[in-house]
């Protein structure tokens, strides 16, 4: 058996869903369309009726997480974890987080990585892929929807907004057939709390993406997005007529409640918004109970 690096098994030697026997998770570098590793575990889940819950053999789950996070943070396998009792998980590290390649661009690019982790998850033989994000992945869960259409041509979204057709084949196996976003921001440059105030001062500062590399394990662009790339609630109607589930906490310190409820508007009847009573940010602030209500919603989605 070869493997890559870190000791984590080569794409090469991935196995089809069908062959996969074992529950053990499988571990693999995919390659994003611009050349970008990423750092990927994929779970076959539980598959069965577990305490009265149904899960689905058809069903993946791909998470994208929040800025700072990675694959094998705590936070990230709990998610996980939960979501196993509904279907196949796939996590990964966005690029620049953990043993990911690249650097963040903070919610750019990293459209591809989710699209790369999408791809792999559907080689697998699923026939249903729900995308879930938080914060900055929430974030990129809408705009990948919004790009990846089922059925058609996806397009690289700066190709788009300058007028190239610049669309791939590899686009048509990218899609998602159902979309969870939380604790998602609805329009970039928001600097309206303290966090978001701290935040900007990491991405920008040099000083602040030293502080994120060695005290974060996260690698900060120093670029500016140029194009600026299309806005969340830009992306969310072209997200129909998938289904499209947007959560939100009433007591998230990161965006207030405009954000969610922008979003929710601009989804008009094919988006459903849940506000949490007493729900801060993120993945740590989402409970079982939470994530078991998302997994019940993805289950019961149509195909």
């Amino acid at each position: 058996m070869s493997t890559g690096r870190a000791g984590h098994v080569a794409r090469s030697t991935i196995r089809p869903h069908s062959e996969t026997s074992r529950r053990a998770p499988i571990r693999t570098f995919l390659h994003t369309a611009d050349g970008i590793s990423i750092d990927s575990v994929y779970d076959r889940g539980a598959a069965v009726y577990d305490a009265g819950r149904p899960s689905s053999r058809d069903l993946v789950f791909v998470i994208a997480h929040g800025f700072t996070g990675d694959v094998d943070r705590p936070h990230v396998r709990r998610i996980a974890s939960a979501f196993a009792r509904y279907g196949a998980v796939v996590t990964f590290s966005f690029r620049g987080h953990g043993a990911s390649g690249g650097r963040s661009t903070v919610g750019d690019r990293e459209v591809l990585d989710l699209a790369a982790a999408v791809q792999w998850a559907r080689s697998f033989g699923h026939a249903r892929v729900a995308t879930v994000g938080f914060s900055m992945g929430g974030s990129v869960v809408l705009r990948h929807a919004a790009l990846h259409p089922p059925g058609g041509w996806g397009r690289d979204e700066r190709d788009e907004r300058e007028g190239r057709e610049g669309r791939t084949e590899a686009h048509t196996a990218a899609h998602t057939d159902a979309v969870v976003s939380v604790s998602a921001p609805a329009r970039w440059y928001y600097r309206g709390t303290a966090p978001m105030r701290r935040l900007h001062w990491l991405v920008t500062r040099p000083e602040g993406r030293l502080v994120g590399r060695y005290g974060l394990r996260t690698r900060i662009h120093h670029r500016e997005w140029s194009p600026v790339p299309l806005s969340p609630v830009e992306a969310v109607p072209r997200i129909a007529p998938r289904p499209l589930l947007i959560v939100h906490g009433d007591r998230d310190g990161y965006f207030p409640l405009d954000h969610p409820r922008m979003l929710a508007t601009a989804a008009g009847d094919q988006g459903e918004l849940w506000l949490e009573p007493g729900m801060g940010h993120a993945e740590h602030a989402a409970t079982d109970e939470l994530l078991a209500r998302i997994g019940d919603w993805a289950v019961s989605r149509p195909g």
